[in-house]
């Protein structure tokens, strides 16, 4: 039935599939290029942190990152040994800027593991059953949608206890309702559609229509929520370990924020800086990359291009 569906074939003048085409139009502009480049510089940081991290834990040694050494501190950048400074324990600013990478990695990937599959099952259940079925999914996440976020991930991450595991749980079930909403109304878009009125007719069952025909027509908007989301994942993880709920021992965005600041009436501004500026470039690279390529796999746009 896959040769039936209209818009998992969708070719342009070229002759090119949807996404070779959308593929196309991505490498040709450079700002999305330089965004994949970043993300992909952010994403090398992560595994060496993350390959430093499991190494001195598997070791059960101090890691060099947290060992303090006050005949360091406050180190201006631009040394050999330490080209972005230390902090007042005489840690060294870069090595936990790169833990801080393997962190922010960590909580968008996993709460994205959470949050996107609730999100799609149940925007597909909805979407195609409709009904009770659906009114059920769009009472549960218009409740979501009214409990404001921060104070449920908050009340999620007390409960829990302090610690990623926290982060995980209170981002990933909070963070599924808009994605649930945009499936939805795909979905009910799709399953009035000859191909799938034809895999109805030849007898296929429910399942195997949702998420072999449908799915992959839509599977566009998870693509694009999960860039977008990414930020907000980790712009969410500073904040709360900015708060003291989160990451604990660890060199997170959010906890060296939080002891820089109070270093800046001293003059000491580089531990700060450098952290909000790795903050804003991942920030920013992953929004113009989710934007850049909404334009590029929104079938609607392709085809009135096409």
């Amino acid at each position: 039935m896959k040769d039936g569906n209209p818009n998992n074939e969708v070719k342009s003048a070229a002759g090119c599939s949807l996404w070779a085409d959308a593929w196309r139009q991505l490498r040709n502009s450079r700002l999305a290029v330089l965004c994949l480049w970043i993300i992909g510089v952010y994403a090398a940081l992560a595994l060496y942190g993350e390959g430093q991290y499991l190494f001195y834990h598997w070791q059960d040694r101090q890691a060099p990152y947290n060992e303090t050494h006050l005949d360091l501190q406050y180190q201006p950048p631009g040394t050999a040994h330490h080209p972005l400074g230390t902090d007042g324990l005489g840690r060294d600013v870069g090595a936990r800027l790169i833990q801080g990478v393997r962190i922010a990695f960590q909580v968008g990937i996993v709460t994205s593991l959470i949050a996107i599959p609730i999100g799609v099952v149940l925007g597909c259940l909805a979407g195609y059953f409709g009904g009770r079925t659906d009114d059920v999914i769009v009472w549960l996440y218009s409740t979501f949608a009214s409990i404001p976020g921060l104070l449920f991930i908050l009340a999620i991450a007390m409960v829990v206890g302090k610690g990623l595991l926290g982060i995980y749980l209170g981002i990933g079930l909070t963070t599924w309702v808009n994605l649930c909403r945009l499936i939805r109304g795909e979905v009910i878009k799709h399953k009035s559609r000859p191909y799938v009125l034809a895999a109805r007719a030849l007898g296929l069952s429910h399942g195997r229509i949702i998420f072999r025909h449908i799915l992959p027509n839509v599977f566009h908007i998870v693509i694009v929520t999960f860039t977008l989301r990414f930020s907000f994942a980790i712009g969410t993880e500073v904040f709360m370990s900015f708060l003291g709920i989160g990451v604990q021992g660890e060199p997170s965005w959010g906890v060296m924020i939080s002891n820089a600041r109070l270093r800046l009436w001293y003059g000491v501004w580089w531990e700060m800086t450098f952290t909000t500026l790795a903050i804003f470039v991942i920030v920013l690279a992953f929004n113009l990359l989710g934007d850049a390529l909404r334009d590029a796999l929104d079938p609607r746009l392709r085809t009135r291009e096409s």
